[in-house]
């Protein structure tokens, strides 16, 4: 997995607009001018962000006669998926080790200390 890659895609994700580009493109392949009907943004707004989402890896485009139509890139957020699932991998094995400490602790001495310092039970 590539930490470049899932950085360019989560650069290009910090902007609203292109997240809304690729909700769009889940319907199928568009022209620039289709999407900036359905956009805030100007026709030329729309030309920048799909540059940065297709430099991303997020979108391609294709060339259909004198239109290019843009579509989601197969794969294009697999690199971010994978970083998230590590990511979260260890967060989860990291709360399993603690979860574990604090049990063992709890059982380990069969008493412990209270706030006012005398003994408690578990």
């Amino acid at each position: 997995m590539s930490n470049q890659a899932a950085d360019a895609a989560f650069d290009a994700l910090g902007e609203p607009v292109r997240r809304r580009i690729l909700e769009l493109l889940h319907d199928g392949p568009s022209a620039v001018g289709l999407l900036a009907e359905r956009l805030p943004v100007g026709r030329p707004a729309v030309s920048k962000h799909l540059r940065v989402l297709t430099g991303a890896g997020l979108v391609e485009h294709r060339s259909v006669g004198t239109r290019n139509l843009y579509v989601l890139a197969p794969g294009g957020m697999a690199a971010a998926q994978q970083w998230l699932a590590a990511t979260w991998d260890t967060v989860l094995a990291s709360y399993a080790a603690e979860v574990s400490r604090a049990r063992g602790a709890s059982r380990g001495g069969g008493a412990w200390q209270t706030a006012g310092g005398g003994e408690g039970t578990p």
